[in-house]
């Protein structure tokens, strides 16, 4: 008795238009091209093949010749050899063979040097605001703040020189819009409001350019230390908000991972500003605010796909799921960090003074937002256990299908009757 060894079912589903069923299709093409839905089946062998087929439905006229090729290519003992040591080097290299013969970069591979790293950059910024204190601009100490008009344009070295001349020293000016309206800050004066209009209208006075004042408000020192509280409190805010944001949208673990990153870009950045004495005032806090909104827009593209890679690929470990998405978000980094630093730079060299301060903590916070994305940002959640099971929605209990078994005693009774 012979056993056909052809499927029933795609006999029932293929029958010829004489009823008899289609035996004589080879059983190699009805195989699967694609990797199944739920994870088994090979994606070296999807990936060997899917360029070839390719360039043979783009060859049109040839196609009986470019099957030919694409079958003898896929029986080719040197391909098969080429893609197995292809697959040991990307295991050499603490990565594998991704969709597309894409290569994974190992960037957790050098993960524990990268935490001590930032580990001293944190506890070197830390000891260096306590010890050496922040050199705090008058926004936050108080003093003198005058707006100035010129009928002419003028540059701020002029006026800058020109105020230390009559005694004015550690003076900020500022553009307001144009060259001819300027904000002047001084420190604390101990004239009165009356007296000091005099000795600012003769020291602002400059050749052939008369000079108005319009407006001159003395700040104290208690209204500067509300503003360094306030401050304080809304970069704490900010990091709270965003802590909230990315365990809604994403996972907590994630969300610790982005918080103590953005705390890493802030503090490394003030830090680096209490090291080498530079001033920090209300353009520099802006600067630390905007660093957080970038730092975070980074980190949740990032998140994304670390999201989209768990639930989408299959047989992997978190580890090279990271490593996954870290690589595809690679050129998208490096042309957002690329195109946001060639915009400080100009801010830096052509901004003037007023910008000057806010480009270089802009260009600090870049570069450490940048690194902390990539390496805080995924190196906590993966360290806290993160999984595919936390992107995953399970059924619950009361959702689930019941199997519901009846056995009636009088049928078995009738049964044995």
């Amino acid at each position: 008795m012979t056993i056909d060894k052809n499927n029933p079912l795609e006999q029932q589903n293929n029958p010829d238009r004489d009823g008899s069923s289609n035996s004589n299709v080879d059983a190699s093409t009805r195989r699967r091209k694609k990797p199944r839905r739920n994870g088994k089946g090979s994606n070296t062998q999807t990936n060997n093949t899917e360029p070839m087929v390719s360039k043979a439905r783009r060859s049109g006229k040839g196609g009986e010749k470019d099957s030919h090729a694409l079958a003898t290519q896929a029986t080719d003992p040197s391909l098969l050899s080429s893609d197995a040591a292809d697959d040991a080097a990307a295991a050499a290299e603490g990565g594998i063979k991704a969709v597309g013969d894409q290569r994974i970069i190992p960037f957790m591979k050098i993960e524990k040097p990268m935490a001590l790293l930032s580990l001293f950059l944190v506890i070197g910024s830390i000891i260096a605001i306590a010890v050496n204190g922040l050199n705090l601009g008058l926004d936050f100490t108080g003093g003198v703040s005058a707006d100035v008009r010129y009928e002419q344009p003028v540059e701020q070295v002029e006026v800058v020189q020109s105020l230390a001349d009559n005694g004015f020293d550690d003076a900020v000016v500022q553009y307001l819009g144009t060259r001819e309206e300027l904000l002047i800050r001084l420190p604390p004066q101990s004239d009165s409001v009356d007296g000091l209009n005099a000795s600012l209208n003769e020291a602002l006075s400059l050749p052939n350019n008369d000079v108005e004042i319009s407006n001159v408000n003395i700040i104290g020192s208690q209204v500067g230390n509300e503003i360094y509280l306030n401050s304080v409190m809304s970069l704490v805010l900010a990091l709270v908000c965003m802590l909230g944001y990315v365990a809604l949208r994403f996972q907590f673990k994630l969300a610790l991972g982005a918080v103590l990153s953005l705390f890493h870009d802030a503090i490394v950045t003030i830090g680096v500003f209490a090291l080498f004495g530079f001033p920090f005032d209300l353009t520099v806090l802006a600067a630390v605010l905007a660093l957080v909104g970038y730092s975070i827009n980074d980190t949740i593209v990032v998140y994304d796909r670390i999201r989209e890679n768990f639930r989408r690929v299959r047989g992997i470990t978190p580890r090279q799921t990271i490593d996954l998405s870290l690589t595809e978000t690679l050129r998208r980094t490096i042309m957002t960090i690329s195109t946001v630093l060639l915009v400080v730079l100009a801010m830096l060299f052509l901004g003037g003074d007023g910008l000057f301060w806010f480009s270089v903590a802009l260009f600090i916070g870049l570069l450490a937002g940048t690194y902390s994305s990539t390496y805080i940002a995924s190196s906590i959640p993966l360290r806290m256990g993160l999984s595919r099971d936390d992107f995953i929605v399970k059924v619950k209990p009361e959702f689930e299908e019941e199997i519901v078994t009846f056995n009636d005693p009088k049928m078995f009774e009738q049964e044995k009757m």
